[in-house]
């Protein structure tokens, strides 16, 4: 298999596709989409998103220290794709999307979107200036789920909305699903026609084993 050397960039592909809501200390609010984002730490829960600083929404990160990481679907797709190629400085992004802008619960400016199947609430802990892009490392201080993709035992079953993923300017839904976690060390349940094996030799051994306790007792040979 032949393979091509290109220059060193960014190939880490797919990512998610994410809406984030921000706002400034005045009120000031605009949604930026970005994939530049990830998971750094469990505990606490930490999150990151990298952010250009000519950005309409990078000064209001700067300034309230806040921002929403809003999950993206199928149904999203064209909002998430025009908040991404157009600038908040002249385009009222929530009324041109038709989305909603709602309160978050654990901060004072930032908002979420209320059609996102789920929203991160994050609180910026520190602001790393790396080159094109700066990065916002940020605490998760809340997170907010649609109840619709609850199921009847009441586990978030979130793969039924419909993600969105980003791949090489393209975006994707995600596909089929193929395994679980852990499912390359997990132990396989047994056929029926080898339970059915283990069975019948069960029965077959407890035969045997009863024979020869009464071979003992009455001393047949």
């Amino acid at each position: 298999m032949a393979k091509q050397i290109w220059k060193p960039g960014n190939m880490l592909y797919p990512l998610p596709a994410v809406m984030v809501s921000t706002a400034d200390r005045e009120g000031n609010t605009n949604i930026l989409t970005i994939a530049w984002t990830g998971t750094v730490c469990t505990n606490p829960p930490m999150t990151y998103i990298s952010v250009r600083p000519e950005r309409h929404s990078y000064h209001m990160i700067k300034d309230s220290g806040e921002f929403v990481i809003n999950l993206t679907t199928e149904d999203l797709m064209r909002a998430a794709d025009f908040c991404g190629v157009r600038s908040g400085r002249d385009t009222d992004k929530w009324k041109e999307c038709g989305l909603t802008e709602k309160p978050a619960v654990s901060l004072k400016y930032a908002p979420i979107i209320e059609e996102s199947p789920v929203n991160i609430e994050c609180r910026v802990e520190k602001t790393e200036e790396l080159g094109s892009h700066h990065m916002f490392l940020a605490k998760v201080t809340a997170v907010r789920t649609d109840e619709r993709y609850l199921d009847e035992k009441g586990k978030f079953d979130l793969n039924r909305a419909g993600l969105l993923a980003y791949s090489h300017g393209e975006y994707l839904s995600l596909g089929k699903k193929l395994g679980t976690f852990g499912c390359s060390v997990k132990k396989k349940a047994p056929s029926k026609g080898r339970k059915k094996q283990k069975s019948e030799a069960a029965k077959t051994g407890g035969r045997v084993r009863r024979k020869r306790m009464k071979t003992r007792r009455t001393g047949e040979k």
